[in-house]
């Protein structure tokens, strides 16, 4: 049986429109864990720490600055920092901070659409931090009405910001459903997440939607951002990520599970996208410290 992971029930008050914690602290003790809120997690001199956000997991630098979506697990452990006292500052916010209606207007579409990306959670660039750094410091300082106005002209310059990363794998997700406002790919994608297990070629991607496979290999890029191929690789390994964590089946009987029929391809590509081997990944995960359950 799967041990069940740490569920938080945060402080945010339905009263409330957010939460901010200021924390001066020389270690994380909190146990890997999730919750309903959108957290938005600042981090400065604690370079070393390791962060785990769905299935990635880093080393942080001095600077860190990470969206995390409702319900996606996360942590951060010490690790390899060296710090004696580094500064921690934690917003939650309601999911519905944003009624769903207000963000379907054009002028919402850069922050619906981080909002989107943070289901995977969102890394955001050196250069972004340090401009938001001085705002951030500062946000616990500002009360009522402008204490809101302030975090969402924050979330704002987050949304427009440059060289934002998505963290986890597409797959390794809860029950949350990225939108891609296009039907035809989102048959696309419930069919590799319902087959990902069987083989599946462009053609049959294709057909499925009844396009030619050049039309639909430029449509689905043009609208993911990827190509299809890397698509299903990684719902392939978002599920086999999950499988090395919550299960103690082989590693060749995962792969073949995610629709990896070669052993050496399967270790190729996770350690291309994830630069360890499926074994290092298992044994960082399960290593003291990370997995923490109730």
């Amino acid at each position: 049986m799967t041990p069940k992971l740490l569920r938080e029930i945060t402080p945010l008050t339905p009263g409330d429109c957010f939460t901010l914690f200021y924390r001066v602290k020389s270690e994380f003790d909190f146990p890997l864990h999730y919750h309903e809120e959108f957290e938005l997690n600042f981090i400065d001199n604690a370079k070393g720490i390791k962060r785990v956000i769905g299935d990635h997991i880093e080393e942080i630098n001095e600077l860190e600055l990470v969206l995390i979506g409702p319900n996606l697990q996360h942590g951060w452990f010490n690790h390899n920092c060296k710090s004696k006292e580094f500064t921690e500052i934690t917003i939650q916010f309601h999911r519905d901070l944003f009624d769903d209606k207000f963000l379907q207007r054009n002028q919402m579409h850069l922050i619906r659409s981080m909002f989107e990306k943070s289901l995977r959670g969102i890394s955001f660039s050196a250069d972004c931090i340090k401009a938001l750094k001085p705002r951030l410091m500062a946000l616990p300082k500002k009360h009522g009405f402008d204490s809101v106005l302030e975090l969402i002209s924050i979330l704002h310059e987050l949304s427009v910001s440059r060289n934002m990363r998505t963290l986890s794998d597409i797959s390794f997700k809860n029950a949350e459903t990225i939108n891609y406002n296009s039907r035809r790919v989102e048959k696309v994608m419930n069919y590799l997440n319902a087959n990902f297990d069987n083989p599946i070629t462009l053609a049959d991607a294709a057909k499925l939607v009844s396009m030619s496979e050049v039309a639909f290999s430029r449509f689905f890029k043009a609208r993911t951002g990827k190509t299809f191929i890397d698509t299903l690789n990684e719902i392939r390994l978002g599920n086999a990520s999950r499988m090395l964590i919550d299960t103690t089946h082989g590693i060749n009987e995962i792969a073949f599970r995610c629709g990896f029929n070669n052993i050496s391809n399967f270790n190729r590509i996770f350690k291309k996208k994830k630069d360890c081997t499926p074994k290092e990944f298992r044994q960082e995960y399960n290593a003291e410290g990370i997995r923490s359950f109730i």
